[in-house]
């Protein structure tokens, strides 16, 4: 292993902030070794709206991770999120002969690629292809059928699509900012990937990411992704609603939220007065806590109620037992996990990131469970395979070689 090949970067462009994560790849896993963090500048809503600013956060993330690595950063793993992701089911199989034969690895990946050769929107593209069962013959929910003996092979796969046009922006931003994107997994699956126990995984839950523009979910049951979706509502909307409520400015309102905000009325016992920046040059004012809550658990409860609709649009609102998983900035909301019980009628926790070797106390926040899974996931596929050289992002560079 060369130097170069030694260190694994996650960089995670969010809509509040931009992460960037040194870490060195280890037998087991991979090792924290750098934190770099910058305000997210030129994002709206999970999306790049301005390359140029956006650029400028990535690059102040990735120096401020490099001075404290003393390792150059040359090429990184991006999350990829935002309301443009798309999830659809697709079935695709191959036939072996006449007659039965030993399934190869080379069956298993040809019977993939039938199950997501489909017919896409132009604007869309694959970000992952992910294996649900296998059914070989007359038998399924097959888990791995390598060495099984069979005449036909078909799989059911889970297709996370992504916008061409958004997946382009944010690699350009990237690349503006004087680094390579190896490779780009979706964040929520990230998340999943260092936040869920198996348990979670075999039994069913769903896995809510909420950041700032947006949350992504995404479901898993019998170990494997079954599901993913984004709902259009994240932490910077309950900041929004307090300042116009409340009629304060946003970094009080983000202040209040964090310090004072509670979602779910029957943990507020004491109505104590708060003391709240007003706009301009008037003096401060008085609100009490109960008016926060009564701007704040409307907006709770529109999240939910979107989750909710999702999950029984997808038939899977019965199938998730182990409950909700809730991670994310947004996931600091006092009273979230009360209120998604009492909506839900399930199990509700908020995750925090783990599995990475040596990582400081700082990060064991739910906001870094993306930046922390996207190493657990890059660290396990060097692990498990060879980097492919046909990636999306390989064709997006190849696109503007030369621009």
């Amino acid at each position: 292993m060369t130097k170069k090949e030694k260190y694994l970067v996650a960089l995670d462009v969010g809509s509040t902030k931009t992460c960037a994560i040194i870490s060195e790849l280890t037998e087991t896993g991979a090792k924290f070794v750098a934190l770099g963090a910058a305000e997210s500048k030129g994002l709206r809503k999970g999306l790049i709206a301005n390359i140029g600013a956006a650029a400028t956060s990535v690059r102040r993330a990735i120096e401020e991770a490099e001075g404290v690595a003393g390792v150059p950063v040359e090429r990184v793993i991006a999350g990829v999120a935002g309301s443009h992701v798309r999830g659809v089911n697709s079935r695709g199989g191959i036939t072996m002969g006449h007659r039965p034969r030993d399934i190869s690895r080379d069956d298993v990946h040809h019977a993939v690629d039938a199950a997501r050769n489909i017919t896409l929107p132009e604007d869309r593209v694959v970000l992952h292809v992910l294996p649900q069962e296998f059914l070989l013959d007359a038998h399924d929910n097959i888990r791995d059928p390598l060495g099984m003996i069979g005449e036909r092979l078909e799989v059911n796969v889970h297709l996370v699509t992504s916008s061409a046009s958004a997946m382009q922006n944010l690699v350009i931003a990237i690349n503006q900012a004087g680094v390579e994107v190896s490779d780009t997994v979706l964040e929520p699956l990230a998340s999943a990937e260092s936040c869920l126990t198996q348990d979670e995984r075999e039994l069913g839950c769903c896995l809510l990411d909420i950041g700032g523009g947006t949350t992504e979910l995404v479901i898993f049951g019998n170990g494997m992704l079954r599901h993913a979706a984004a709902i259009p509502v994240g932490g910077d909307h309950f900041t929004n609603d307090l300042a116009v409520g409340l009629r304060t400015p946003i970094p009080g309102a983000e202040k209040i939220k964090r310090e004072q905000g509670c979602v779910f009325k029957d943990l507020i016992v004491e109505d104590h007065a708060i003391e709240i920046a007003s706009v301009g040059d008037r003096p401060p004012r008085t609100v009490y806590k109960r008016m926060l809550n009564e701007i704040v658990e409307p907006r709770a409860q529109e999240l939910l109620s979107l989750v909710r609709d999702e999950l029984q649009r997808g038939g899977f609102a019965s199938l998730i037992p182990a409950g909700l998983v809730l991670t994310g900035g947004g996931a600091h909301l006092t009273g979230l996990v009360e209120l998604a019980e009492s909506m839900f009628h399930l199990p509700a926790r908020v995750a925090v990131p783990r599995g990475l070797e040596g990582m400081p106390e700082q990060l064991s926040q739910p906001e870094y469970a993306t930046v922390v899974g996207l190493l657990l996931y890059g660290a396990r596929a060097r692990r498990q395979a060879p980097p492919k050289p046909a990636t999306f992002v390989g064709r997006i560079k190849s696109m503007f070689a030369g621009a």
